[in-house]
């Protein structure tokens, strides 16, 4: 459950922020790097979220 409440919005906010940031500020990129690039920075920001927020929401010790 905690995949769908805090890590895929996480990661759909990142994607769309850094696609944003990359057609805006540099369109001297390739498109496929752009992509690779968004891709790479989704993954990361899941896998950062995966272990930053809590398991257990519900119980607090």
């Amino acid at each position: 459950m905690r995949a769908f409440r805090f890590i895929i919005p996480v990661m759909l906010i990142v994607g769309v922020f850094s696609w944003m940031m990359l057609n805006k500020s540099h369109q001297d990129v390739p498109e496929t790097s752009r992509v690779w690039i968004t891709i790479g920075a989704v993954i990361v920001s899941g896998i950062i979220s995966y272990f930053l927020f809590p398991k257990d929401e519900g119980k607090r010790s």
